[in-house]
């Protein structure tokens, strides 16, 4: 790409376009030409036929590890919406709906200041959007966003800048249990593990060494489910006994239910159908144990150097 320039926007006719990819351009004086609010990602025009979008990755509102260009030689870019769930309204609508208004999408890096015309931008006929899981601002909460997937009409597709890519390889895939990759380091990757995390690592490594010792072939899976952008990962998956297991630091009832829908999940990917066990620190109550076993989960607790089960030694 050429290197940028200061903007040059004809003070003609603001349905004639005149910036060139590549080309900067204060931000306010992009709006005095071609209408749209000053702020915001995506910025519809009333005064020339285009929405104006702005990624910036750097951003503190940045939505995480989802924008970028990927393998599939598309820009994915985040929608708009800040905290919950985003809908499609507003700006998003905007985006989605711009073939049959006639908008022209006109992608810029940068939110403020200076900003470059990245080019012309479509939205893909076969799959022009996806949903997947990504954090509010400032380390919020988890949600849902819309991800918009941008064809370029006047500039070539870039190589891609997305981690994704490089793990989305397979459906299922094993991996080692040592390497810490959970589905949080893609939804939220400027995270850092937390005490409960820590503690469920050693109890899950602990476990592992002693089903080696047994003689036993255990693995972790990485899923990949059809049209997600990020990938599962299992905690680990007992291959000789055929049983999948998710380690929780704590059994506290909310760690327990949460590993319960993880197993539900995991185990649609794996054939024959695993065993389900959850692997915990200490025995739970009585009340979660009737839980668990309504679930069809088996449980596994730490006893010192040895791990049991309902029936004795794990």
């Amino acid at each position: 790409m050429a290197s940028p320039v200061l903007g040059t926007v004809s003070h003609g006719d603001p349905r004639v376009w005149a910036l060139m990819p590549g080309e900067a351009i204060e931000r306010t004086t992009l709006h005095e030409r071609y209408g749209g609010r000053t702020q915001g990602r995506i910025v519809p025009s009333r005064s020339s036929p285009n929405i104006m979008v702005f990624a910036d990755p750097q951003a503190s509102e940045a939505p995480g590890a989802v924008d970028g260009w990927r393998a599939d030689g598309c820009l994915h870019y985040t929608g708009e919406g800040q905290r919950g769930d985003q809908l499609m309204k507003s700006g998003n609508a905007a985006i989605f709906n711009h073939v049959d208004t006639g908008r022209a999408v006109r992608l810029f890096r940068g939110t403020r200041d200076q900003v470059v015309y990245e080019g012309e931008f479509t939205l893909d006929a076969e799959t022009p959007f996806y949903t997947t899981d990504a954090p509010e601002i400032r380390h919020g909460p988890m949600r849902s966003v819309i991800v918009f997937r941008l064809r370029p009409l006047d500039t070539r597709p870039r190589p891609s800048t997305s981690p994704l890519d490089l793990v989305n390889r397979a459906v299922v895939e094993e991996v080692p249990i040592e390497e810490q990759r959970t589905e949080r380091a893609f939804l939220a990757p400027d995270q850092k593990a937390d005490e409960a995390e820590r503690r469920e690592h050693a109890l899950l490594l602990a476990f592992r060494d002693h089903l080696l010792r047994k003689g036993h072939d255990v693995c972790r899976l990485k899923l990949v489910p059809p049209g997600e952008a990020k990938p599962l990962f299992s905690d680990l998956m007992d291959r000789t006994t055929n049983t999948l297991f998710e380690a929780k630091g704590t059994v506290e009832r909310g760690s327990i239910r949460m590993a319960v829908g993880q197993l539900l999940d995991y185990s649609r990917f794996v054939q024959p159908r695993p065993r389900m066990a959850v692997l915990v620190p200490t025995p739970p109550r009585e009340d979660l144990r009737a839980f668990l076993r309504s679930a069809g989960v088996e449980i596994v607790w730490r006893d010192g150097r040895r791990f049991r089960d309902s029936a004795g030694e794990a």
